[in-house]
């Protein structure tokens, strides 16, 4: 195991200062230690291609740079790193974690993945190392980069296993993120007060004011779904595990297929970001029996509360740009329960809540393969 501290000098020797990435628990004390050190720049991206994309404009300016990822987000990177950096020869390093791997007890979206990682990388030419867990292994890993990326101009990746860096978390008040924000918005009024919920308090009103007759739950991934479990498991409930962003896409498909549900959504502000373009297919379908409930703390939570960039980002305004009928904006539990009882049109509240779970959190004892086929059965359909 080694210091993130020992691999970000010695890259930093190697002319990479600027990062950008999506978390992962494994990454974890690496972006930590990239976000405190005022040398570096680290760009929190909403999807990992996007991460690519980032690091290959800030090549293109000449600056050497580094793409972080999680392995079960690299189907989000493939069409950049074979329609962008390959074609244009630009050598971005790429940092990816291996969840999944062989041999290794780990969630089960990450399973196949972790089967797939290295042939994935190969089969997009990109050749790979094991991201060294040793110091001594560290200079001599990024001079092979340096060669490999000098004569080539092509991508090289370094495939992070687990427990590689020691933990560094976030020093009490530093920033999670170098993004300026404002806490008021055009006319000098507090855009929420300092003071908010915590996401339990919303899932337990939302598990209260619906029913499981004709409503559907669909929890996106991450603390969302585990925190709605730990409240009540039914059978109206989906807990998505992996799959980041596509809760909403999910709920507005059966919301399309069965008009007599109501399919309520529970997202993330990082899930919604990584698939922003989803609002405007939403809104544009717009069904009155779908329901989209975006509760923003601002971070990604599960992998160590590093900041989204949600702090400047006006979800209920887009919602209402993209034909959401009935849109919201809040922080309050009533205003929460008023929009629950409406059930009129397309609907969207943005809500923002505060970071925070409770401790020895717990995950669902069924497969993510029972809960679906509980569901399906719930609501009448094949399984």
């Amino acid at each position: 195991m080694i210091r993130a501290r020992d691999f970000i000098e010695a890259a930093s020797r190697f002319g990479y200062n600027w990062y950008a990435g999506v978390p992962c628990s494994f990454l974890t004390p690496f972006i930590n230690c990239v976000i405190q050190d005022p040398h570096l720049t680290y760009v929190s991206s909403p999807n990992e291609g996007d991460a690519v994309a980032a690091a290959a404009g800030a090549w293109i300016g000449g600056v050497p740079s580094v793409a972080m990822m999680q392995n079960s987000g690299l189907g989000n990177a493939v069409s950049p790193l074979t329609s962008l950096t390959h074609i244009f020869r630009i050598p971005i390093l790429v940092i990816c974690t291996h969840r999944g791997a062989p041999g290794v007890e780990d969630e089960p979206q990450h399973e196949l993945m972790g089967k797939i990682t290295g042939r994935l990388l190969d089969t997009m030419d990109i050749p790979t190392a094991t991201f060294p867990r040793d110091r001594p292994d560290i200079e001599p890993t990024l001079k092979s980069v340096e060669e490999y990326t000098a004569v080539t101009r092509r991508p090289y990746a370094l495939v992070m296993e687990k427990d590689t860096c020691e933990p560094h978390p976030l020093a009490p008040n530093t920033p999670k993120s170098s993004i300026k924000t404002a806490s008021i918005d055009g006319r000098g009024h507090e855009r929420y007060p300092p003071e908010r919920i915590k996401r339990a308090a919303a899932l337990r009103l939302v598990v209260d004011a619906t029913t499981s007759d004709n409503t559907v739950l669909i929890a996106t991934t991450g603390y969302t779904g585990r925190e709605l479990y730990s409240i009540a498991d039914r059978s109206n409930h989906l807990y998505m595990v992996g799959s980041m962003g596509c809760g909403s896409s999910l709920g507005l498909g059966l919301a399309l297929a069965r008009p007599d549900l109501r399919v309520i959504v529970i997202d993330g502000d990082g899930a919604a970001l990584m698939r922003l373009g989803n609002l405007a297919t939403a809104g544009a379908y717009a069904p009155p029996n779908f329901v989209h409930l975006l509760l923003d703390n601002e971070a990604h939570e599960s992998t160590g509360a590093q900041a989204t960039v949600s702090a400047r980002t006006d979800f209920a305004s887009i919602a209402a740009a993209c034909g959401y009928q009935n849109v919201t904006r809040t922080d309050s539990l009533e205003d929460l329960a008023t929009f629950l009882g409406k059930g009129e049109g397309s609907q969207f509240m943005h809500m923002k809540i505060q970071t925070g779970v409770a401790s020895l959190l717990p995950r669902p004892e069924l497969e993510p393969q029972e809960v679906l086929n509980r569901l399906m059965k719930h609501i009448g359909g094949k399984a």
